[in-house]
C-alpha cells in the first residue's frame, strides 16, 4: 500500500494544504490537539472532493440511464448469439459505440477519487513515522500524533503492534475495537448502496451480463474493503467512511426525484405523484413536470408502470399534456372507465363448481322430462270407440318396428315357402 501511495506522492502538497486550512477552523472550536479537529478536517476534505465529483457523478448517472435503455438491444444480442461469446462481446462494443454509451462511466467517481485516496494514505502514513509531510511541519505534526478519534490515534492501524500503539498514547485493545467498527459501517453501508440500486433503481424485467455484473460487485466491494480495511489508518478509514455515507445518500436522493424508467422505485415515485396530483389537482415542482413530459413523450412506447399512472391520472379525470402539466378532462374519464368495463370478464369457474352445476342440470332436466308426459295426458282427452282399431293399428305397426321388419311395402313370399 505505501508503494502505490507514493505514486501519488505529488498530490500530497494540496492534500495536506486543504487539511491544515479546515484544521486551522476546527482547532479554534475544539482545540488544536483534539480528534474532532482532525477528524472534522478530513470529513471537509471529503465533502469538498465529493463537491467538485458532482459534474462526473451526474454523467455517470446518464450513463447508467444509458445502459438502462440498451437493455432490451443488449438482451437481443446475448439470445441471438448465445452460443458464441466471442461474437457477443463484438455486438455488445459496436453497440456501445453507435449510442455513445462508456460501461466504465458508472466507476468515474471512484477512480477520480483514488489519488486524493492514496494522497491522504501517504499524509496519514508519515505522520504515524514522526515525518513531516506537505505543508504539516513539526508543530503540526506533534498536534496530530496526539490527536484520538474515539481513543484511537488518527494515524494507527489495526494491525499495528501493541509498542506502535503505545508509542502514539493509546492501547491496542482501542485501536482495535474502534477500527473494527469503522470497517463494519465502512463494508455495510457499501453494501447498502450498491443493494439500494440493485433492488429499487434496476429494471429487473431484463437480464443482461451488465445486470449481472453489478450484482456481483454488490458482494465484492464490500468484502474488498473489509480485507483491506485493516490495513488503513483510522483517518483513512474515517475518509472511506465519509465518502460512503455520502454516497448513499446522494444515491438516495437520485432514486427518489429520478428513477430508473421501470424499476420499483420509478413506481414508488408514480405513486407519490399521483396521490399529490389527486390532491392538489395539479403537478407541482418542475422535477416532477419534467417526468410527467418525458412519460408523455414516449407515446405507445411506455412501460407498463407509466402507463398505470396515465391510467391512473384519468380515473381521476385528468389528462397529461406534453408540457408536463396536467388539465381536467371528462373525455379520458370515460375513456379509463370504459376500458375499465371491457376489461372486465366473468369469473373462471373451479372444476367442482363446473361439475356441480352441471350435475343440477342434469336432475332439472329429468324432472321436467318426466313431469311432460303426466301432464300432457292428463290434457289429452279420452278417446272413443271408434278410435280404438286404429290404436291397435298403430301399436302392431310399432312391434313390428321393434321385432325388426323394414317399413314401407313388403315383398310377398314365394308360394312353396307358404
Amino acid at each position: 500500500m505505501d508503494t502505490i501511495a507514493s505514486l501519488f506522492s505529488f498530490i500530497t502538497w494540496p492534500v495536506s494544504w486543504v487539511i491544515v486550512q479546515f484544521h486551522k477552523l476546527y482547532g479554534a472550536l475544539f482545540g488544536d490537539n483534539t480528534g474532532w479537529a482532525w477528524g472534522l478536517s478530513i470529513v471537509s476534505l471529503v465533502v469538498l472532493i465529493r463537491v467538485c465529483l458532482i459534474p462526473l457523478f451526474v454523467k455517470q448517472i446518464k450513463s447508467t440511464r444509458n445502459m438502462q435503455v440498451l437493455q432490451p438491444k443488449m438482451k437481443a444480442i446475448q439470445e441471438r448469439y448465445k452460443n458464441d461469446k466471442q461474437r457477443q462481446s463484438e455486438e455488445m462494443m459496436k453497440l456501445y459505440k453507435e449510442t455513445g454509451t462508456n460501461p466504465l462511466s458508472s466507476c468515474l467517481p471512484i477512480l477520480a477519487q483514488s489519488p486524493f485516496f492514496f494522497a491522504l494514505y501517504h499524509v496519514l502514513s508519515s505522520i504515524a513515522s514522526g515525518k513531516t509531510i506537505g505543508v504539516i511541519d513539526q508543530p503540526l505534526l506533534d498536534s496530530a500524533r496526539q490527536a484520538h478519534i474515539f481513543g484511537a490515534p488518527l494515524a494507527v492501524k489495526f494491525m499495528d503492534t501493541e509498542a506502535k500503539a503505545q508509542a502514539l498514547g493509546a492501547s491496542l485493545t482501542d485501536v482495535r475495537v474502534v477500527t473494527a467498527i469503522m470497517i463494519v459501517l465502512m463494508s455495510a453501508s457499501q453494501f447498502f448502496t450498491q443493494r439500494q440500486l440493485m433492488t429499487k433503481n434496476v429494471d429487473l424485467t431484463v437480464k443482461t451480463p451488465f445486470m449481472q455484473q453489478q450484482k456481483m460487485l454488490m458482494y465484492i466491494f464490500p468484502l474488498i474493503f473489509a480485507v483491506m480495511g485493516v490495513n488503513f489508518p483510522v483517518g483513512v478509514l474515517v475518509y472511506w467512511l465519509t465518502t460512503n455515507l455520502w454516497t448513499m445518500g446522494q444515491q438516495m436522493y437520485v432514486i427518489n426525484q429520478n428513477p430508473t424508467p421501470g424499476s420499483k422505485a420509478q413506481d414508488q415515485y408514480l405513486q407519490r405523484l399521483l396521490k399529490n396530483v389527486g390532491t392538489h389537482g395539479q403537478v407541482r415542482g418542475r422535477t416532477r413536470r419534467s417526468m410527467v413530459k418525458r412519460i408523455v413523450s414516449k407515446g405507445p412506447d411506455r412501460n407498463d408502470i407509466e402507463r398505470k399512472f396515465i391510467t391512473g391520472l384519468a380515473k381521476q379525470g385528468f389528462a397529461a399534456q406534453e408540457d408536463g402539466t396536467v388539465i381536467k378532462s371528462d373525455t379520458a374519464l370515460a375513456e379509463a372507465e370504459g376500458a375499465a368495463q371491457r376489461r372486465q370478464q366473468p369469473k373462471r369457474q373451479t372444476k367442482a363448481q363446473r361439475q356441480s352445476g352441471a350435475g343440477t342440470a342434469q336432475q332439472t332436466g329429468a324432472k321436467e322430462a318426466g313431469a311432460t308426459p303426466a301432464r300432457s295426458r292428463a290434457s289429452q282427452p279420452k278417446s272413443d270407440d271408434t278410435s280404438k282399431p286404429a290404436g291397435k293399428a298403430a301399436s302392431g305397426s310399432s312391434r313390428q318396428a321393434k321385432s325388426g321388419q323394414g317399413k314401407g311395402p313388403q315383398r310377398p313370399k314365394h308360394p312353396s315357402k307358404k
